[in-house]
């Protein structure tokens, strides 16, 4: 059994390259199912996208139903059950190279997450038996309905009631969710409900069952190719055997999901970042202007250049996150009984990655959508170039599986509590920080490749855990109600994460192939800290500013001065580079 990491102690730790996982890592499986989905995507899905944004009758059901024939609905469920049992870096793989396919990915990963992993992962032996065969086949398509009109965020706010019938057969329930994605295809749908008005549970629903409805398709800004309806339950007649894990145990099936869901959605926002990067990088290669390319114009170039460098910070917190959950699956009996409620429970322990993936996914996506149609210029508007379809349903990622703004709030909850509990030193850091602020001390220059970046990034660290003591001893319990400061927070544990994140798979990938092989991750890696800095910095102060005065505050902030100084690199220069290896090939890249 391999050590497990702790969730959230990158914040405390030095995490050397080898401990990370990257996709260099791929082994040959990895790369046939990669190629597979993506001449699946291309050949099958491309080819009927207007078919499938008029949500033509058959034609995404019809698709989803090839899927399972080659395996790709069941990745995660396991041989018994129908499914094809493979590890977790293989179903991001599939989520990343189907999320080319825009509104079929949204049914797909509707389906093959939040609407399967319930069961998988709670449902009883005969629950498991009786839907993952069809939901692995694609001979039944999954829902999952949590959202109502007065619980979005607040998803304990249910209203949704369910009652025991008199014969004790039963659970009628009552009440509507609204959103839900599939639910006009869906076989069976997993939803939710306070069992006498009191005790959130879960339920697996046949679509067939007596009393269950189906509401009006929503007219939606993107994702148009989606089914979104309501889910409407007038005394549904749920049978006993239907309740999903126990009773008053829901919020348990419902938060452990979300963050399976939010890691997945982060790589397919990944993956729909690299195909606006082709979309952009061939356009900006023909389109002429002033007699030249577009592509020769430092000011595109530099367009191009973050687009590339904000995909490769994403794409790699992805994987790293993913390999941390592969790695706590294999250390799991996967034969037990209990297997895979231990899975989804022991995915809380990497908790605040998930939420983190699932931020810098999302806004990346927004990012990089925005500047693919901002290079298109007036084609970018119009719907004759795939460009414009891929911008909005770009949207719709910083809202699925909890907004970004609960996310930015659980990241931060989520280490305190775990400090509180023992479970990560954050305290202890932050008091061990302190007494080190007060003795002077010179930092040494280093010359290991990326010393600086890897001294920054340090720094960064220690700016966090002052501002997060400081706030913890200002604030105590009071905390929880300064958003904006948890706010920050969050956006510095999400930037710490990344900017190491990217670091770390350069120094993996020099040490593995040479520090050649490595230049380009190496120039996106400084870019990316060196503009991550003075943006960190100002994060600091604003928040120091809102919670101390006088001395206090001027104390303060000569210590982030310190903390902050970073020597800047041209990194227009660096930008020109990272974007000409990207014109040579059209598309994103890591090694030139």
């Amino acid at each position: 059994m391999t050590e497990l990491i702790k969730g959230g102690s990158f914040l405390i730790s030095q995490t050397e390259p080898e401990q990370v996982y990257t996709p260099e890592d791929f082994n040959d499986f990895h790369k046939m199912v990669s190629d597979t989905i993506a001449n699946f995507i291309k050949e099958k899905v491309m080819p009927v996208t207007d078919s499938i944004e008029k949500m033509e009758d058959g034609v995404t059901v019809g698709l989803m139903r090839q899927m399972g024939e080659l395996g790709f609905l069941g990745s995660d469920i396991p041989e018994k059950f129908g499914g094809a049992e493979a590890d977790k870096i293989t179903s991001l793989i599939i989520a990343e190279q189907v999320s080319r396919g825009g509104s079929f990915s949204v049914a797909f990963g509707a389906h093959t997450g939040i609407g399967t992993l319930p069961i998988l992962f709670f449902g009883n032996e005969e629950q498991k038996k009786r839907y993952l065969p069809g939901l692995a086949s694609g001979q039944k398509v999954a829902a999952y309905a949590l959202t109502e009109a007065e619980a979005g965020s607040d998803a304990m706010n249910a209203k949704t009631r369910a009652v025991l019938s008199e014969d004790g057969k039963h659970y009628i329930l009552n009440g509507s969710k609204q959103f839900i994605t599939n639910a006009s295809w869906a076989d069976v749908i997993v939803t939710y409900a306070k069992v006498d008005g009191q005790h959130f549970t879960a339920f697996i629903v046949d679509r067939d069952a007596p009393g269950v409805s189906i509401g009006a398709e929503e007219h939606k800004m993107g994702i148009k190719g989606s089914s979104t309806c309501s889910v409407i339950f007038e005394d549904a007649k749920v049978p006993v055997e239907n309740l999903l894990g126990q009773v008053g145990k829901g919020h348990q099936v419902a938060f452990n999901i979300l963050n399976i869901g939010r890691y997945k959605l982060g790589v397919g926002c990944s993956g729909a970042a690299k195909y606006a990067i082709e979309l952009a990088a061939r356009y900006a290669q023909e389109r002429v202007q002033f007699n030249l390319p577009i592509a020769k114009f430092g000011l595109i170039k530099s367009k191009i250049a973050d687009m590339n460098i904000r995909t490769y910070v994403t794409e790699s917190i992805c994987y790293r996150t993913g390999g941390l959950i592969n790695s706590l699956v294999e250390n799991l009996d996967m034969d037990a009984e209990d297997a895979g409620q231990k899975v989804a429970e022991g995915i809380q322990e990497y908790a605040t990655e998930c939420s983190i993936v699932k931020i810098i996914g999302s806004e990346t996506l927004d990012f990089v959508a925005d500047e693919a149609v901002q290079i298109h210029g007036g084609y970018g508007y119009s719907q004759e170039y795939a460009v414009e379809r891929v911008y909005r349903d770009s949207r719709i990622n910083r809202i699925f599986e909890g907004t970004n703004e609960i996310n930015r709030l659980i990241i931060p909850a989520t280490l305190l509590k775990k400090a509180q509990k023992g479970e990560i030193p954050l305290i202890q850091a932050a008091m061990k920080l302190q007494e080190e602020l007060l003795m002077p001390s010179m930092q040494e220059e280093s010359d290991e490749l990326l010393g600086k970046e890897v001294q920054a990034i340090e720094n960064l660290k220690k700016i966090f855990l002052l501002i997060s003591g400081t706030a913890a001893q200002k604030y105590g319990e009071k905390l929880i109600k300064e958003q904006e400061i948890l706010g920050r927070m969050a956006d510095m544990v999400n930037e710490i994460f990344s900017a190491e994140t990217a670091m770390l798979r350069a120094k993996k990938i020099a040490a593995a192939k040479g520090e050649d092989a490595a230049a380009l991750a190496i120039k996106m890696t400084v870019c990316y800290v060196n503009e991550l800095v003075p943006k960190f910095e100002a994060w600091a102060k604003e928040v120091v500013a809102a919670m101390e005065e006088g001395d206090a505050r001027r104390t303060l902030f000569s210590i982030l001065r310190k903390l902050t100084r970073y020597e800047q690199e041209n990194v227009f220069a660096l930008k020109r580079e990272i974007a000409d290896a990207v014109f040579k090939v059209n598309k994103y890249v890591v090694t030139a």
